[in-house]
């Protein structure tokens, strides 16, 4: 089967979109946002990140016919036996969470996850680490989908700090920029994070895929 570089991103997110479309420009690649062709979201009812990111990249590319990339991603505190986890984006609103009442998802999650470690003071007892899985599937049944998997270490601070990024980026420590994830430079961020990492395996993966069929 041929390698259609027309490709569906399981995402309608306008920054994932541009990170995608920019790391793939050289490919010759036509990545088009789900929301353009009216694939919808699908629940995620897998129980690892792994799961979850097949499960988008199928739907999207059932829906299209075409092939698709999805990605899931979270912060996995080592201390909380790795939570939020897969529920990183809706820890706030998790059964039993209380209400932090600031109308911000990404702030209130902030506030949960600091109230968990309210009692451990040792930095060492706060290490954590952001994952990003990426997925790619030559069409919906493929059985060999392309699994990229990348991993960023840090330390959970005790508040939060700078104003760039999103999620759980202003408590995110890196000990050896001696700042958090939020006051780094955008372009720094993504060339060091979990995902700008996992883009690049992708990135190398797709590059054998399409130059093995260009010699066939």
């Amino acid at each position: 089967m041929g390698l259609d570089k027309k490709i569906v991103l399981a995402s309608g997110n306008k920054g994932k979109v541009r990170e995608f479309v920019t790391m793939f420009n050289d490919l010759g690649l036509n990545i088009v946002p789900q929301t353009e062709l009216g694939v919808g979201d699908v629940p995620e009812t897998g129980t690892t990140f792994v799961e979850n990111a097949i499960i988008k990249a199928r739907h999207a590319a059932e829906i299209t016919g075409m092939p698709a990339i999805a990605d899931d991603s979270g912060i996995e505190v080592d201390y909380l036996n790795g939570a939020p986890g897969i529920y990183s984006a809706r820890y706030s609103t998790l059964e039993g969470s209380k209400d932090y009442g600031t109308g911000d998802t990404d702030k209130n999650n902030n506030l949960k996850l600091l109230d968990e470690l309210k009692d451990v003071d040792d930095e060492a007892l706060r290490t954590a680490r952001y994952q990003c899985i990426l997925v790619y599937m030559r069409h919906a049944a493929d059985p060999t989908p392309i699994i990229c998997q990348a991993a960023w270490e840090g330390i959970i601070m005790k508040e939060q700090v700078g104003n760039n990024g999103f999620g759980y980026d202003p408590l995110f420590w890196l000990p050896e920029y001696s700042m958090s994830s939020a006051q780094l430079d955008p372009a720094e961020k993504n060339r060091i994070s979990h995902r700008g990492k996992a883009l690049r395996l992708l990135h190398n993966e797709l590059t054998r895929l399409y130059e093995a069929q260009a010699s066939t």
